[in-house]
């Protein structure tokens, strides 16, 4: 291990990375900030931050309406960033990116539009996993309230990894989409969303793929994985907050209604009819998040700069090193031991609440995640009320998770 990491350092100069992170910096009770709660959002490049300033300090206008240079300066940046979202996800084209707040909208949207399309029938069904984050359970509760639609859900082992011997028995007549997280926010667990897309396109069923944590950590081809809807969320790629991409294929969009009405989503509009713009624009009411996009335009110039292989090889290894370290932790228990993961590891303590654990490390300047992560089925399969999680990027280190599992004994002790 010792020798491995040593030449992941030597390859991968983590200290110069973070560099281009102001807040990793900063003192948290008179601590250096140990942050280690990426899952939940990670932080941003002095790039990405610049570009948010920049828009509003020189740049800033409304898109697509105005034909004097601010406004067609504004919409062309805007429009360049859905061209790189094209282009990193490797989408057909620009014309299936949506821009939206986030996953969560993405998924709301595509719940909303594809009932408004009468695309299912009382008594049809979704089929979700047990270890999906709510924004992908709700939206489609919400559905079947009003379409009478069922949820059929994939059993996890005990390990977190999907049953895919069920998975294929639950598809029939009625199944209309699949819609599962390609990689699990509390556990970990990378799914074989390749193979999940191939059973589901065998019996002609669509497959939505929750791509909030795959993102971030692994090269996505949306073209090679066959995926009809893809979302995800900037300000978990390194971007700002309230951004988001919902992908989806032409021959679906265009057959979907609009998920809002308002101005640039039309084409025309008199008081007895409105037509409606070609897609993304027509998903897209309203003003958008213009400084938003752009610095998701910015997240992916400066990942682009990097060999992912080489980003997901060093956060393997700080996978690797903190499982090590923290399973010689007497009483600790890991939850989520899928042959795949990503680097997430959500634990629990014998007799200590994870708040208590949470709010105990903080005091070192130590910020990990407590509670159920907003995937309350996963505790009630674990029977747990919540765990402790830490989620780790490529600017994290070794000697962070050295001071994580120091925090972790000091509050053992305490209790103990």
């Amino acid at each position: 291990m010792i020798n491995t990491i040593s030449e992941i350092k030597r390859k991968f100069d983590v200290n110069e990375v973070r560099k281009d992170f102001p807040i990793l910096t900063r003192m948290v009770n008179d601590k250096p900030l140990v942050y280690l709660d990426n899952a939940a959002t990670s932080q941003k490049p002095q790039v990405v931050i610049n570009a948010l300033t920049n828009y509003y300090t020189y740049d800033n206008a409304n898109i697509h309406r105005g034909l004097y240079f601010l406004s067609e300066l504004a919409t062309e940046q805007y429009e360049d960033a859905r061209l790189k979202v094209k282009e990193f996800i490797n989408a057909l084209s620009t014309s299936e990116v949506i821009f939206v707040k986030g996953t969560t909208e993405g998924i709301n949207l595509l719940a909303s539009s594809l009932c408004r399309a009468k695309f299912f029938n009382e008594g049809d069904e979704v089929i979700v996993s047990n270890m999906e984050h709510h924004a992908n359970i709700v939206p489609w509760q919400l559905m079947g309230d009003r379409k009478k639609i069922k949820l059929s859900v994939i059993p996890i082992n005990d390990d977190g990894e999907l049953d895919l011997d069920a998975f294929e028995k639950m598809i029939n007549p009625k199944t209309k989409l699949v819609s599962v997280v390609h990689i699990s926010n509390s556990l970990g667990t990378i799914n074989p969303v390749k193979k999940i897309i191939d059973i589901a396109h065998s019996k002609n069923v669509p497959v939505l793929l929750d791509g909030a944590q795959a993102v971030p950590h692994c090269k996505v081809d949306v073209q090679d994985l066959d995926a009809d809807f893809y979302a995800f969320s900037g300000h978990k790629v390194f971007g700002p907050t309230g951004i988001g991409v919902l992908y989806g294929k032409a021959e679906y969009l265009e057959m979907m209604p609009p998920y809002q009405g308002g101005g640039d989503m039309i084409r025309t509009v008199t008081f007895e009819k409105t037509t409606f713009d070609d897609i993304p624009r027509k998903f897209e009411a309203g003003t958008p998040n213009i400084a938003g996009g752009i610095g998701l335009g910015a997240a992916i110039d400066y990942l682009n700069q990097f060999d992912r292989k080489e980003l997901a090889e060093y956060e393997n290894m700080l996978l690797d090193y903190a499982t090590k370290k923290l399973s010689e932790i007497e009483g600790l228990r890991i939850i989520g031991k899928a042959k795949e993961k990503a680097s997430v590891i959500s634990f629990v303590i014998e007799g200590i609440h994870p708040y208590d654990i949470g709010t105990l490390i903080d005091t070192d300047g130590i910020a990990i995640r407590t509670g159920h992560h907003c995937t309350q089925p996963i505790m009630q399969r674990y029977n747990l009320p919540a765990t402790s999680r830490a989620s780790f990027a490529f600017y994290n280190t070794f000697e962070e998770i050295d001071k994580l599992v120091a925090g972790v004994l000091k509050v053992k002790k305490m209790f103990s």
